[in-house]
């Protein structure tokens, strides 16, 4: 289906707590508890949300300590909203703001899972590896103690 900009309202904000668990676990993405995500969303440097009907669908976020690292996460969209440019757009969004944002001397990542990889590309991310590798420790165990969520 193509893209209907008039279906569709992006704004600049963080999603609710219940927004971000719910496209976090609709998209596929790792579940996060409520503990969790309230203490974590107030560390967006910028995040997008985007709407469809009033309703939350899409999202993505910038985080970092605002001057030398910025890491994009959290790119989600609802299944029945994907294939139209959603995540795309949000993705530019995000990197504009870098742009207009983050000193010149600033180092952002992301992790890129899957096919993401290509849309990252397109905007410039390129693999780090063999000169560094990405590594992680899940807190808790990979499903960070998270209750499994039903859909």
């Amino acid at each position: 289906m193509p893209f209907d900009p008039a279906r569709y309202a992006f704004s600049a904000e963080t999603p609710s707590v219940e927004d971000y668990r719910r496209l976090r676990a609709v998209s596929g993405l790792s579940a996060k508890t409520p503990e969790a995500a309230e203490r974590g969303l107030p560390g967006t440097c910028h995040g997008v949300v985007v709407r469809c009907e009033g309703r939350a669908v899409a999202m993505g976020r910038v985080i970092g300590d605002g001057g030398c690292f910025f890491q994009i996460v959290d790119m989600a969209v609802e299944p029945a909203h994907q294939g139209q440019g959603l995540g795309k757009r949000i993705f530019g969004d995000l990197m504009d703001w870098l742009r207009e944002t983050a000193p010149p001397s600033a180092y952002v990542s992301l992790i890129a899972d899957g096919e993401a990889r290509h849309l990252y590309a397109k905007f410039g991310f390129e693999p780090v590896m063999p000169a560094s590798i990405g590594m992680a420790l899940w807190i808790g165990g990979r499903s960070g103690g998270a209750a499994p969520t039903q859909t």
